[in-house]
């Protein structure tokens, strides 16, 4: 049966190309614009079809050929075939097409994208461990594309290099555990100890505890590998190092640029892209720009990512999170810093943030939103329009809710959108980060 021959007209915000047949839109993975493809349909809705490239007839000039060996199994990455820098311009397009038919809203600017670097980049990630005897032992990677099953990674070039080259041995250290079957997972996590050395710790989590021959095994291999060897028992908190491996109790992670380190444990959320994350702050700065004697919000702050460069500023900031753990953790970053007389952590639930609770936390003179997926439609619908921030910074990892969101923040509470702009925080992946500016019109 011949396959169908298309145009490829796009690219939609998975990284997929996008074509038409029979009056429906076809997604088709592996393919860029302009291409003309030969394509397999893996599945047909009656608005839509998904498929497969099978064959490029005619190329892109934008296309490279990718890095890593699994690319198209491994779930993990999603657009190593197009040019990063090329990359960064379909996010600013996956933006500025959500803002518009989501919201119906252009920037009145847009900023120029914020790159890292694109290989070696993630400083944690979350690898999958499973054990299936019909395919050699126990296998470790992400996800692969539309599949539950482990990719078996021989290497990642978007870890650490080191991290990457590691992935065989861990796959043999693993195979030779007593609970090999109960360990789902490996949390890794790279940051500085308190000297400013560099380290490395890899969170195992365990259903079932090791046994003094596991014990030995894991510490081995941490002295071996250079690593910091931790377990899991059960929630993220359980996370400890082993017994007697010479674990730190915390990681450091720096913005040089405002003079702060922030502790974190290895399961805390923070940025995958450090270098990335300290672009973004400083153009999150600049787009705020604190001032002496403003009192500022820094709503969902975390650990005090933009917390803690805000008060470095000058300004008077209250850093508002819904775990108190993680409050507690933010305000130990604000006194190792010398910023805890100007700034202060409190503990609320903002998805359950009323018209009250918002007028609780005092009058700010600006704001900043940095919250996750679900967005912040909550508080922006708490913001009293006649006495509201004057400048909003709305920090954003899913352009639809940031749209949704805009929508509300323009049509229902006065404020114009100044501007947008992508972070490629995620080099070979579909995700977009994005950063925006409201002012009061």
């Amino acid at each position: 049966m011949q396959m169908p021959v298309a145009i490829i007209e796009s690219l939609d915000h998975e990284g997929r190309g996008i074509t038409r047949a029979g009056g429906k839109a076809v997604f088709v993975e592996g393919a860029l614009p302009g291409e003309t493809v030969e394509y397999e349909s893996l599945r047909v809705r009656p608005t839509y079809e998904q498929a497969r490239a099978n064959h490029i007839l005619r190329e892109s000039g934008l296309r490279i050929v990718p890095r890593c060996p699994h690319f198209g199994v491994c779930g993990g990455c999603s657009s190593q075939h197009l040019d990063p820098v090329a990359q960064a311009v379909v996010k600013q397009r996956v933006m500025e097409d959500a803002f518009w038919h989501i919201a119906k809203l252009r920037p009145e600017i847009i900023y120029p994208a914020i790159a890292g670097q694109a290989w070696g980049y993630r400083q944690r990630a979350r690898l999958g461990v499973r054990k299936v005897p019909s395919k050699g032992g126990v296998l470790i990677g992400f996800h692969e594309k539309r599949s539950s099953y482990i990719a078996d990674l021989v290497c990642c070039p978007v870890l650490p290099p080191h991290v990457s080259a590691m992935l065989p041995r861990l796959r043999v250290l693993l195979g030779g555990l007593s609970i090999a079957d109960r360990v789902p997972q490996i949390e890794m996590a790279i940051g500085e100890r308190e000297s400013g050395e560099s380290v490395t710790v890899l969170v195992f989590r365990c259903l079932l505890p090791f046994s003094g021959a596991d014990m030995k095994r894991l510490k081995a291999f941490g002295e071996a590998e250079g690593v910091d060897v931790w377990q899991q028992p059960g929630q993220p908190d359980t996370a400890s190092p082993l017994a007697g491996s010479g674990g730190a109790t915390g990681l450091f992670y720096s913005l040089p640029e405002f003079d702060v380190r922030l502790a974190f444990r290895p399961g805390d959320f923070t940025q995958v892209n450090v270098h990335a994350n300290r672009l973004l702050v400083r153009r999150a700065m600049q787009m705020l720009d604190p001032q002496a004697k403003e009192r500022i919000g820094d709503l969902f702050c975390g650990l005090g990512n933009f917390t803690l460069p805000i008060a470095r500023r000058g300004a008077m900031v209250a850093g508002v999170e819904g775990s108190a753990a993680m409050v507690a953790r933010a305000t130990a970053n604000a006194r190792a810093n010398g910023l805890d007389a100007r700034a202060l952590f409190y503990a609320a639930d903002l998805f359950e943030t009323t018209v009250d609770s918002f007028a609780a936390l005092g009058p700010f003179d600006k704001l900043l939103l940095d919250p996750p997926r679900e967005g912040a439609i909550a508080v922006v619908k708490a913001i009293d329009p006649h006495n509201s921030p004057r400048r909003i910074v709305y920090v954003s990892c899913n352009p639809a809710t940031l749209a949704r969101d805009a929508a509300a923040l323009v049509r229902e509470k006065g404020y114009g959108l100044r501007g947008a702009g992508i972070i490629n925080m995620f080099p070979h992946t579909s995700h977009v980060e994005s950063v925006a500016l409201f002012e009061r019109a």
